[in-house]
């Protein structure tokens, strides 16, 4: 009864700071107007995605005191289509001695855990990292009945421990040819993913584990296994494993037979989901309907400099939802990422469409500061083709092919008044790839301190921050030598999902 009673003063004296700390407006400078953040205060991983009764939960790492990392609480926003955000109050609070680390949710439609009650939904489970600095970190159980709204710990917590300091970010989801619920967790020194099973997501059995593999400079956190379909093939998947060896991510495409994954990543290649400096930790949706693509989101930042970025009363966001499949290439088994349909539903039925649009270079003086720009080039030999948005007098940021270099590259580094070593040095960020017939299609969303590039219909992606000044907007198309012919334009303002 008593551990209740702190719960419970816990959770009150939460809602009590927040409740005294200044409402965001969502007007302030760099404020994104499409992509997902917290009222106030810090976020950082996404966590617990999950899809249920035409509803989709999007909780995530969130500090209710302050505007930088610390007291690890889950936030939680719902939404009916991934763009429009509702935000509720924080779902599980940070506990007297651990925080609330990383980690997923499901939909127990069976009723294994036996948490439902007669006649009532089945229980939303929340599995996370319940993390003791410097001590343990275990994992922990916490059920809702009322579709997320209120959370209850499960008595016989922790449900996994290893007695160890670093082993967290459980993602779970149901194997139906085994019959079982899957964890994926991450044994972030070793540099390794463990696999476990149970039947009823309170005893765990140790399955296998995968890695060291791929990039390993730096530890691994944040794991995900899930089934993606291949490209024009019905009926047709493939396993990606998915992780974040910080601060950046990488995944591996394969088979897992139920017990063991096998990574299909040719010549130990590493390959990115996102190849800028701003998305980490990204997971999936689970319980999706059936013909539904899986859809995942990351958070937007970097730990480099993740604390310092200059925006109030938030810090941090999410990246615009990506649907995911898979295509083989001459290159192996890629990744194909594009953001959900219904980002479209933003734009204004007044925008730029031109077809041939004629000479370089090619300008949209007050651009705003969100939208979406589509080009498709046919880039000349030895050319270099580019778009700078946020242009001003002194400020640009750069996004080009080079065919000298072979490499489609984002340049981020005269993008705005941010002063910080780390952002500065990470400025630049290529991708080296070579252009079919000399095609290439770049679509740009900006959203005022947000860049994602999407290449080649979600061939490769890159997202980055970048904070220019108020009246830095127009958007400019060029061509170096005058010598690359665009096909088509397509610009269109965005709405604001908050009004």
């Amino acid at each position: 009864m008593k551990k209740v009673f702190l719960a419970i003063l816990l959770a009150t004296s939460i809602l009590q700071a927040v409740a005294q700390q200044n409402i965001g407006t969502y007007e302030e400078p760099w404020r994104p107007k499409f992509h997902f953040t917290p009222e106030k205060n810090w976020i950082n991983d996404p966590n617990g995605l999950v899809y249920m009764d035409s509803t989709y939960h999007l909780f995530y790492q969130h500090n209710p005191f302050g505007n930088h990392w610390g007291h690890m609480s889950w936030g939680h926003a719902i939404s009916k289509d991934l763009v429009h955000w509702k935000q509720l109050p924080v779902a599980i609070p940070e506990q007297k001695d651990f925080m609330i680390f990383s980690g997923c949710a499901v939909v127990d439609v069976q009723n294994t855990t036996g948490f439902a009650k007669p006649g009532g939904p089945p229980p939303i489970v929340a599995i996370f990292t319940a993390h003791r600095e410097g001590k343990n970190q275990s994992q922990y159980l916490s059920f809702s009945l009322d579709k997320g709204l209120t959370w209850t710990f499960f008595e016989g917590n922790p449900v996994l421990d290893l007695h160890k300091k670093d082993f967290r970010d459980p993602q779970v989801s149901w194997y139906a040819p085994g019959g079982f619920w899957l964890m994926t967790v991450s044994q972030p020194l070793e540099k390794q993913v463990s696999f476990f099973r149970s039947k009823d997501l309170k005893d765990w059995t140790h399955l296998s584990n995968f890695g060291p593999a791929g990039d390993t400079t730096g530890i691994w956190e944040c794991p995900g296994l899930f089934k993606v379909p291949v490209e024009g093939k019905t009926g047709t998947y493939k396993y990606v494993l998915m992780q974040s060896p910080s601060p950046y991510m990488q995944y591996f495409i394969g088979e897992f037979d139920g017990n063991s994954f096998r990574s299909e990543n040719e010549n130990a290649t590493v390959l990115r989901p996102d190849h800028g400096p701003d998305y980490y930790a990204a997971i999936t949706y689970e319980n999706l309907p059936r013909d539904m693509n899986p859809v995942s989101i990351g958070w937007i930042n970097n730990w480099n400099y993740a604390n310092d970025i200059p925006t109030t009363p938030w810090k941090g966001s999410m990246s615009i939802p990506r649907a995911l499949m898979v295509r083989y290439t001459d290159k192996g088994w890629r990744l194909i990422q594009k953001p959900v349909d219904a980002i479209a539903a933003l734009e204004e039925e007044k925008g730029v469409e031109m077809k041939e649009p004629g000479n370089f270079p090619y300008s949209i003086p007050m651009a705003g500061k969100s939208w979406h720009l589509t080009v498709k080039w046919t880039v000349a030999d030895s050319d270099q083709v580019q778009i700078q948005l946020a242009k001003g007098h002194e400020q640009e940021t750069r996004v080009g092919y080079d065919t000298k270099q072979k490499e489609l590259f984002l340049d981020r580094s005269h993008s705005g008044s941010f002063i910080h070593p780390a952002f500065q040095k990470l400025s630049r960020y290529s991708i080296p790839m070579s252009l079919n017939h000399g095609d290439l299609k770049l679509d740009i969303y900006f959203d005022q301190s947000i860049v994602e590039v999407f290449v080649n219909d979600g061939e490769y992606v890159l997202t980055a921050q970048v904070f220019p000044d108020e009246k830095e907007e127009e958007l400019r198309i060029s061509s170096q030598l005058s010598r690359s012919r665009v096909q088509y334009i397509r610009f269109s303002n965005l709405r604001s999902a908050w009004k």
